[in-house]
């Protein structure tokens, strides 16, 4: 006797029956998502996680620490600490007006340079009073110490 396709008898239950689960590969995907939602499945799109990945507190710091230490690019963007530079030196000296671009970026290579050590000597300040949180009394230690001059 050859084998016949039977409809399948409808169930009043919470979970979508296999006619359901057949269908909804033929609907659209906003409908999938949808009714993927609804019932706490994930959707092909989205992967197996329900939820995104948090790390614990501190990881993702310490991974930007590490990245940024890697890298030998300057952190500041060029066009803000150029239009800087050209009004402290309006500001000084009005008739200088033109900058040579090598000039600029080894002035910005300083200014980061010196911004890098200011912090690092900042935190050892914050790391000796028993803190990891780094606060303006321990970058005006840091400027004391170092001979800077006075604190803001």
């Amino acid at each position: 006797m050859a084998r016949t396709k039977h409809a399948a008898a409808k169930k009043q239950s919470r979970k979508p029956s296999a006619a359901a689960a057949a269908s909804s590969a033929t609907a659209s995907p906003q409908t999938r998502s949808e009714r993927a939602r609804k019932t706490g499945q994930a959707t092909p799109t989205q992967g197996t996680s329900r939820k995104p990945h948090r790390f614990r507190p501190g990881t993702r710091a310490l991974q930007e620490i590490r990245k940024f230490q890697k890298s030998t690019n300057l952190l500041i963007p060029a066009a803000s600490f150029i239009r800087e530079v050209r009004a402290i030196s309006y500001h000084f000296a009005p008739d200088i007006s033109r900058w040579q671009a090598e000039a600029l970026v080894a002035i910005q290579e300083a200014a980061e340079d010196y911004l890098i050590q200011l912090f690092g000597d900042a935190m050892l300040c914050a790391i000796h009073g028993k803190r990891v949180t780094l606060m303006k009394k321990d970058i005006q230690l840091a400027r004391r110490l170092g001979g800077v001059g006075q604190p803001w």
